[in-house]
Formats: C-alpha cells, structure tokens, sequence
C-alpha cells in the first residue's frame, strides 16, 4: 500500500501552528507521467555503476510501501515537531 497522506504537527511555547494535511496521492500523477525517464534513468545509472536497475527498482518501491504507519516525533527545547503518514 502507498502513503496517501501526511500530517505534519508543529508545537512551539510561543505559538501553536494548526495541523497541515498533504495528500500525497496527488504526486502519483506527476510520477505516472515521468516514469518514462526514470526509468531510463533508472537503467542508465545501473549501467554506468553496474547494479541491477530491477534491484534498485524492488528496493524503492519496498521503501514506499513501507511508508504508511510512519510517526515521527522530535522534541527540543519545548518545541514539538510530529510527522504521520498514512
């Protein structure tokens, strides 16, 4: 399953910034329409350095999926910076 959303949270003791919602779906389209040339890219690159492009393919599409369930949260001198995906 690829990530759909992302919520980024940001909590400073001065201010409070409201929750930002990102549809990342809507970057599927643009990477529909250059999958083309990256893959191109994809296999020159695995030419010129010798790995396996469909190696390198398997990797960063197991690395996409794996996004969804992500949460990150960073806390530094009172201020609260939370990342979601899902």
């Amino acid at each position: 399953m690829t990530p759909n959303f992302a919520v980024i949270e940001v909590n400073a003791p001065d201010c409070r910034m409201p929750r930002l919602w990102f549809p990342l779906f809507l970057l599927w389209l643009p990477a529909i329409l250059l999958s083309p040339l990256i893959l191109v890219v994809i296999f020159a690159a695995g030419f010129v350095y010798r790995i396996n492009p469909f190696r390198v393919i398997a990797v960063v599409w197991g690395i996409l999926c794996s996004l969804p369930g992500t949460d990150v949260r960073v806390v530094a001198d009172g201020a609260r910076v939370q990342v979601k995906i899902f």
